[in-house]
């Protein structure tokens, strides 16, 4: 919530507008006083790391009754405050809808009790209003995800991969209750996120005779071998005949019918604290800025809208549509509706749900289909390949084929290293960080011809198949491999590109390909996300602040800090919006002396202010001679007797860790949907007893285009590619580099051409059955 106020504030100040606080919420509005306060620039320094609100939040029963409702009018007025930006549930938002449509009723009672005069109302004739929705429930529909919901998976996932530890060392099962009265969204994420045996939820109730179904589940996995047993529990979770299912109750069953060591952990307000995440700083960020330009563009006629993001879209949303949406979910659920409640709260539930039922509660069929599909990783390692890998071979055999891992990417296909993976293979695989199946990344110089082909420049650090091609298409025929997962970077694109164009000399490559972006540099066209980028950026972010800490205690001291990404500058530019940089240089927004110089004076204004820090981020490779150490040299300079420097190049501690919840479900979800098209494309690949695939489409990288999933042909992406700079030509995230600019106090010119246009949730739904 702090980086959506610290948004809020920042650009509308920048817009010229006047901003006001108004602490604890709805009571505050109503008691007025020093309740509401102007803020200024400084007073949001310092935010972005804390979690909560630290303008406070209240239960306001006065404001639910019609005096309250006239007192805070009156407050407002007084003020001359006629925008209004509410960040809360559902709750709140419906009651700042009710709050507006009174308000010209409010004014005319307030000016017949002679509490404001008729030239007053008549400069505060109109309210506007616009909602972010803050819930670590996620439970508000049309939204793809609240503010506050990331941060709250981060503490649960926490606590998981604690508890698994110990409950494999005992073999017990271990019973997780999250939060979620309403809406099972954190539990269903945790669950996928955590390859769970069990999850029960609000939205849909387990069958009859779940009782029977868990005790053989778990026997089941036991009999495979699996030590431990997770079952992740909503608060809010309930039968058929809605009675509650309480993580008590199913520990006496487990306890009873089979015996297991079982233990709970009801988790309550842990997951509502601790310091937010860099998915949710940036949330609540983009959503500040997009909270002001739909109150500037807001008329009369303008419904009050919520603001958030689809995909990676910024949308702008009725509020009452979404209101009532989330309200015929919970009527669904009374109603023993369950299949319309999932398929109202949205695509993005619907799909986590589907793809969990698919992997934990579908057991493989007996009649093979003599299927091999193999699997690899490519490239640098990085955070949550492991959970694609387990995704892929498990939605694989339930298909039924076989599966075969690939040790050591395309060196390891060329040499044979090549071996089958089973279920139980890859138990637990979702928190591991790193490959488990290596990637044997390694330096090996291009040939003239290949560089030509792929305009790769000669002698480049590579790990590509071009010269393995011979090795590899023999241990395709040997394996009989009829299709191919490559998950992995920028290597793992080209790579697939180039086993594409062998597809004219060796007949065993024509076989479909899937190449799924894994890399924390998210820098493989055809996807504006790649796993792996979400776990590096919250590993800046968290070292920035700790260094923002130490900057805030010595005072007039700015740090410098390197971070990964090659020549792509995503990590650079969203870890600066996320922990609040001053700067960030990259490879894609050239830069010159003169704009170092401007950034130099950037900071000596900003060390006559209260805020006596700064924090420079610069990508790896963004200027062959404006150095980290050159850019630390010229600060240090330039400030002397102002502020003093440090510099930090954080290296390859940004490629460990264990998987963020984003990139364990993002990588579990790509890599069952790889598997998925595989198997619809081998169908049709399928011709006089063999499998032959040599068109476009047969080989394809899956990635998320703005809002959805898709599979894009290789051969298509060529286009969009920088091949010598290993970047996209376009990139979607350059257009919110300006807001970085803003909030650090850059005077620049805002481009809102592409603001976002008001959607509507109801009608774009297909109609429930």
């Amino acid at each position: 919530m702090n980086a959506a106020v610290r948004a809020t504030v920042r650009v509308g100040l920048y817009t010229g507008a006047r901003v006001y606080f108004v602490h604890e919420g709805y009571q505050g509005l109503v008691d007025g006083g020093e309740n509401i306060r102007p803020a200024s620039w400084e007073s949001v320094s310092m935010m972005l790391q804390l979690g909560g609100t630290v303008i406070g939040s209240a239960r306001c029963t006065d404001f639910r009754s019609r005096d309250g409702r006239m007192k805070a009018a009156r407050n407002l007025v007084q003020l001359g405050i006629t925008n209004l930006c509410v960040i809360g549930g559902d709750g709140s938002l419906t009651g700042a809808n009710q709050f507006r449509t009174e308000w010209s009723a409010l004014l005319k009672d307030l000016v017949q009790a002679g509490q404001i005069s008729g030239e007053e109302a008549q400069k505060s004739s109109h309210l506007n209003i616009v909602g972010m929705v803050g819930s670590i429930d996620n439970d508000f529909c049309g939204t793809d995800m609240t503010i506050g919901t990331d941060s709250a998976l981060h503490r649960i996932i926490e606590v998981v991969d604690a508890i698994a530890t110990t409950a494999q060392s005992h073999q017990r099962t271990f019973i997780l209750e999250v939060m979620g009265r309403h809406c099972g969204y954190l539990a269903l994420v945790t669950a996928l996120a955590c390859g769970a045996d069990w999850v029960f939820i609000p939205e849909m109730p387990p069958d009859e005779d779940w009782e029977d179904h868990l005790c053989r589940r778990l026997t089941d996995q036991r009999a495979r071998g699996s030590r431990l047993n997770v079952i992740i529990v909503a608060e809010g979770a309930m039968s058929r005949d809605r009675s509650p299912i309480t993580s008590e109750h199913i520990k006496k069953l487990v306890t009873d019918r089979l015996g297991f060591d079982t233990r709970t952990t009801v988790l309550g307000h842990v997951q509502r604290g601790g310091t937010p995440s860099a998915f949710d700083r940036i949330l609540g960020s983009r959503m500040g800025v997009e909270a002001v330009m739909a109150l500037l563009e807001a008329t009369p006629d303008t419904p009050a809208c919520v603001v958030s993001l689809s995909g990676n879209q910024a949308v702008r949303l009725p509020l009452m549509e979404c209101v009532q949406v989330t309200k015929d979910v919970t009527a669904a659920m009374a109603e023993g509706r369950f299949e319309d409640a999932i398929r109202l709260r949205g695509k993005s539930f619907e799909n986590n749900w589907n793809t969990y039922k698919l992997l934990a509660h579908i057991n493989p069929p007996d009649v093979k289909s003599n299927i091999n599909v193999a699997v690899m990783n490519v490239g640098a390692p990085c955070a949550g390949m492991n959970a694609a890998v387990r995704a892929a071979v498990r939605m694989g055999i339930i298909q039924g084929h076989s599966l075969l891992a690939v040790h050591d990417g395309f060196d390891g296909l060329a040499h044979g290293q090549i071996e089958p993976i089973t279920w139980t293979s890859v138990s637990g695989w979702t928190g591991r960080g790193g490959s488990t199946l290596g990637t044997k990344r390694q330096a090996e110089p291009v040939t003239p011809s290949v560089a030509a082909g792929a305009k790769l420049p000669p002698f480049a650090s590579r790990v590509l198949p071009g010269k393995m091609l011979e090795g590899i298409s023999q241990n395709i025929a040997k394996f009989n491999i009829h299709a191919l997962v490559i998950i992995g970077g920028f290597e793992a694109y080209v790579g697939g590109l180039e086993l594409v164009q062998a597809r004219e000399k060796y007949e065993e490559m024509c076989i479909p390909m899937v190449v799924i972006p894994a890399t924390v540099s998210n820098n493989v066209p055809g996807s504006d996300f790649s796993i792996g980028a979400d776990t590096a950026l919250n590993t800046i972010t968290s070292t920035c602040d700790r260094i923002k800490q130490s900057a805030a205690g010595t005072k007039r001291r700015v740090f410098i800090v390197e971070t990964m990404g090659g020549y792509c500058g995503y990590l650079a530019t969203m870890a600066g919006l996320a922990a609040g940089a001053d700067a960030a240089y990259i490879f894609e927004e050239k830069f010159n002396i003169r704009d170092l110089e401007v950034n130099v004076e950037h900071l000596l204004e900003k060390m006559k202010t209260t805020v006596k820090r700064g924090l420079v981020l610069r990508n790896e490779n963004s200027n062959a001679n404006y150095t980290t150490d050159f850019i630390f040299s010229l600060y240090s300079e330039e400030g002397r007797g102002i502020f003093d420097c440090r510099k930090n190049v954080l290296g390859h501690m940004q490629q460990g860790g264990t998987p963020t919840p984003f990139d364990r479900n993002f990588g579990t979800k790509m890599g069952a949907k790889s598997l998925l098209w595989l198997t619809e494309k081998l169908k049709g690949c399928y011709r006089h007893g063999r499998i032959f695939a040599n068109t476009a489409d047969s080989a394809c990288v899956l990635g998320m285009r703005k809002r959805a999933l898709t599979f894009q042909p290789l051969a298509d992406l060529k286009e969009d590619t920088d091949f010598e700079h290993r970047i996209p030509k376009s990139q979607w995230w350059l257009k919110i580099r300006p807001i970085m600019k803003i909030l650090a106090k850059y005077d620049i010119q805002l481009d809102t051409s592409e603001h976002a246009d008001m959607e509507h949730v109801i009608k774009k739904r297909s109609p429930l059955k």
